[in-house]
């Protein structure tokens, strides 16, 4: 169960320090990692990091989903490692993402946004991208520009989990957003491309994120309990299959 926890990022995906802190007090223990995205970070500024350092023993996943030219997501990099967090995440559509990696923390794992979970299909052609290509080719090659790059690992779907993995090996890390357990129903509301916690684990992803369903619950905690249980089966299914 412990090992199945670690696996759980929890988004903090809410607009003030005093929600924030009042999540972080009921689910110490029971994540692995909380994440703190743009509008939090934007809200409260590096203060929201110390705040959940000082009420909890779980890792920081920063998710900024940094995105400019490399010389200048280098130096916002250099500067957030700066910061007691784990995971700091930038789009990765550049062979060039990271400059000078070496002056970086170490022990911080730069992650790479493949296509946000939010996109479809049918976005593709607006976007320009042809129609010969598909959501998982194209997140497979952001992937693949990211671990060239010197990237830890990316922040897939869990469609493109299998793909990835085969692409860039058994030690590129890989994030799982857009988890919606069976119990809560599988509405992907904002969402286009979801996947239950125990099917993201069973594919191949080592971390999932989950926000609305836990944060959302009649009991947090609980809810939380619940989808570290998910995880264990996805652990437990995965390894089965192993040859």
């Amino acid at each position: 169960m412990n090992q199945a926890k670690e696996r759980l990022i929890f988004a903090l995906d809410v607009p003030d320090i005093n929600e924030a802190v009042r999540l972080v007090k009921i689910l110490n223990g029971h994540v692995g990692y909380f994440k703190i995205g743009l509008e939090l970070f934007v809200a409260e500024g590096p203060s929201i990091i110390r705040a959940v350092t000082e009420n909890s023993s779980a890792g920081i996943f920063l998710d900024l989903k940094l995105h400019d030219i490399p010389a200048t997501v280098s130096g916002a990099l250099r500067s957030a490692s700066k910061y007691p967090v784990r995971f700091v995440t930038v789009h990765c559509d550049h062979p060039n993402l990271l400059q000078n990696k070496e002056s970086f923390r170490k022990g911080i794992d730069i992650l790479g946004i493949t296509i946000l979970t939010s996109t479809s299909p049918d976005h593709l052609p607006l976007l320009g991208f042809s129609q010969n290509i598909s959501l998982p080719q194209l997140a497979t090659e952001r992937a693949e520009i990211a671990q060239r790059a010197g990237c830890s690992g990316a922040v897939c779907s869990a469609q493109e989990v299998e793909k990835i993995r085969q692409a860039c090996g058994p030690n590129f890390l890989l994030i799982v957003p857009g988890i919606r357990p069976q119990w809560q129903g599988m509405s992907a509301d904002d969402q286009s491309r979801v996947a239950t916690p125990e099917q993201a684990i069973k594919d191949g992803a080592d971390y999932i994120v989950v926000g609305r369903p836990i944060r959302n619950a009649a009991d947090p905690k609980e809810a939380a309990q619940k989808i570290v249980k998910e995880i264990e089966h996805g652990l437990v299914s995965r390894n089965q299959e192993k040859p």
